[in-house]
């Protein structure tokens, strides 16, 4: 990445990639549409502008940026076509999108909570959202590129990538525990004795994985796919 390049980094959490960015040199812009996230990214990322945005609504004008990134972002949007149209749309012609999103079926790290959960005899509660059919793609390497080419890009290419995520168990714990993600909004809706159980089988599942020092070796995977914002594009 250039010196110099301007980056928008869509949902950027705790800053993550909008930190690399900054490492390299770019002029980095990022949003998320949950406040805390971005008061929390504020202060971790002192040489970039982060603001408020829920997607698909960028408030950006057209051609903005060099690239745009959007890290495990897909998977929560209510409209993902919508979302990769206005990625397309604030970036320049002859820019770059990346998108990254968790696969289906979930790796371990992913698929983990789910044995947590059924072993803690969750249930989800009903008025949780869900993605509307019509808008759903396959969450492999072929879905989400067919979704790039549908939203207009062009030299779409992509890959799994496979990776061990080395963490602490509180901070595996804390994301969910805060609220955060869709894990998160299942565990918020339990009661505290559920939420205890969901703790305890959290402690007993996750050991499996312990390395020296009491960390988690965690193997997961991500598909990685990106495209360009085509000269001609209209997006």
């Amino acid at each position: 990445m250039a010196r110099g390049v301007a980056v928008l980094d869509v949902g950027t959490g705790t800053g993550t990639v909008a930190s690399s960015a900054l490492g390299r040199g770019a002029s980095v812009t990022a949003v998320d549409a949950e406040p805390s996230m971005v008061a929390l990214a504020r202060g971790l990322l002192p040489g970039a502008s982060v603001r408020i945005a829920v997607l698909p609504d960028l408030p950006f004008a057209d051609a903005t940026f060099d690239a745009a990134v959007a890290n495990f972002v897909v998977n929560h949007v209510g409209d993902p076509l919508a979302t990769l149209r206005s990625l397309g749309r604030v970036v320049r012609p002859g820019g770059r999108v990346a998108v990254t999103i968790w696969p289906h079926p979930p790796p371990v790290a992913q698929a983990l909570w789910s044995d947590i959960f059924a072993a803690a005899g969750v249930v989800r509660p009903p008025d949780l959202p869900r993605l509307d059919p019509a808008h759903d793609f396959t969450r492999d390497v072929d879905g989400l590129s067919a979704l790039l080419r549908q939203a207009g890009f062009a030299d779409v290419s992509g890959s799994k990538v496979a990776w061990t995520h080395e963490t602490d168990p509180e901070s595996w714990w804390s994301g969910p525990a805060s609220g955060i993600g869709a894990t998160g909004a299942v565990l918020s809706a339990q009661d505290g004795p559920t939420r205890a159980r969901v703790r305890a089988h959290f402690d007993r599942l996750t050991a499996v994985f312990a390395v020296v020092g009491g960390r988690l070796a965690l193997p997961t995977a991500a598909i990685l796919v990106c495209g360009w914002v085509a000269r001609t594009s209209t997006v």
